[in-house]
């Protein structure tokens, strides 16, 4: 074949070729990430206060169970293949962390957490989502007689969650959802489970609340029988969120950790998040906290094999044509005829 014609083959082939390589590529998504700010998460107020320099005692404590980095990484508290399947995979006493070790100190038993003041009735809730996703929220608080001086345990929350959320809108890189507050005083938990629904990854937060009027600042007199007053916390602002980007090792494109001691969650990077398959497969209806009130927040379109196999499938696909080309233009070649 001349010379001519085999780089106009060659030309063909890497045309084909390259259409495929793009849309491989863009079926893998950006993994799901974010914390609540209202009420504030204790990562998230951990990492306001400074993940090298905290203020209040609990993140001090926080910080030196877990390390700074923890909480430079605030925003992937997670497990990658929850499923809706958390109750199984989460143990009591961990789940402020989601059972990983890497945030463990999120886990302490203490009732000097900065706590957000809160009143029964209607509330917006603000989750900060820096890499946004499809996917439902729920969120349950603590019972009554809740001890924070204990460890978390499930059976610490009422049964159903009292707020839902699915696919809320975002404003100013917040997801913004309504919910009622039930009736509650003293001091209290709030934990969220954000489940996604293009992929098995579910993220988790515990936010300390007090019910009753405004947390008294440091200082202010207290009744012996209750615990000291704390500042209440803040969120992160948009500026700190920048700034401490560099020192993050969550990686927004990063996907899922195939090692089963980790219960799916990442290792050397704390992101753990599976993709969207081109051909979304629903998963059985379940509750995030595993089927307790058969919510329908397990659907999901992949595993952390997704990408692979997008990318190879394409690459077998524009490797079978190259190939038919070539047998189509030795044959043509071997009775006389023209390629063109």
């Amino acid at each position: 074949m001349p010379a001519p014609r085999r780089r106009t083959a060659a030309r063909v082939a890497a045309a084909g070729l390259a259409p495929l390589a793009v849309a491989a590529y863009a079926a893998v998504p950006a993994a799901a990430h974010g914390s609540m700010t209202d009420p504030v998460s204790r990562v998230a107020a951990c990492y306001a206060e400074g993940p090298e320099a905290p203020k209040s005692a609990a993140c001090k404590a926080a910080v030196a169970a877990s390390g700074p980095q923890a909480f430079y990484d605030w925003n992937a508290v997670n497990i990658a293949n929850a499923a809706g399947k958390s109750r199984s995979l989460i143990p009591d006493g961990q789940l402020c962390s989601a059972g990983n070790p890497k945030y463990k100190g999120l886990d302490l038993a203490r009732a000097d957490w900065p706590a957000t003041p809160m009143t029964a009735g209607a509330h917006t809730f603000r989750y900060k989502g820096t890499a946004p996703h499809k996917g439902s929220f729920e969120l349950y608080v603590t019972k009554d007689g809740y001890d924070p001086s204990k460890p978390l345990k499930w059976s610490d929350l009422e049964a159903v969650p009292f707020a839902k959320a699915t696919d809320p809108a975002m404003r100013d890189g917040d997801y913004v959802f309504g919910g009622t507050l039930p009736k509650k005083s003293g001091r209290h938990l709030i934990f969220s489970v954000w489940q996604r629904s293009d992929s098995p990854e579910a993220f988790y937060t515990c936010s300390d609340v007090v019910f009753g009027g405004a947390v008294p600042s440091t200082g202010a007199s207290a009744q012996p029988s209750r615990p000291a007053p704390v500042q209440p916390p803040q969120a992160p602002t948009d500026r700190q969120i920048s700034d401490g980007a560099g020192k993050s090792t969550v990686e927004h494109g990063g996907h899922g950790d195939d090692d089963p001691t980790t219960n799916g969650r990442a290792s050397a990077s704390p992101v753990a998040a599976a993709p969207v398959a081109a051909a979304p497969v629903s998963a059985p209806s379940a509750s995030p906290l595993g089927g307790r009130d058969g919510g329908n927040l397990a659907q999901t379109g992949g595993n952390g094999a997704t990408p692979a196999l997008a990318i190879a499938g394409a690459g077998v696909v524009a490797v079978g044509a190259a190939v038919l080309f070539a047998v189509a233009r030795r044959r043509a070649t071997g009775s006389g005829r023209s390629v063109r």
